[in-house]
């Protein structure tokens, strides 16, 4: 796995995180969703970047 990919990828784990986070402080459930699926996706491609390393 490149650095790169794994930077970009927990870089959109952490925004997605503190916008969930931040959104549900002052009540926005929407953006508070938008915010828990940017995670998701982070950590997705970081998982899928972590198996293709162990395949390698």
């Amino acid at each position: 796995m490149s650095a790169r990919e794994k930077a970009k990828a927990r870089m959109e784990e952490v925004a997605g995180k503190s916008v969930r986070k931040s959104a549900h402080a002052v009540g926005n459930e929407k953006l508070a969703a938008k915010g828990g699926a940017l995670q998701a996706r982070g950590k997705a491609r970081r998982l899928k970047e972590k198996a293709k390393d162990k395949l390698s």
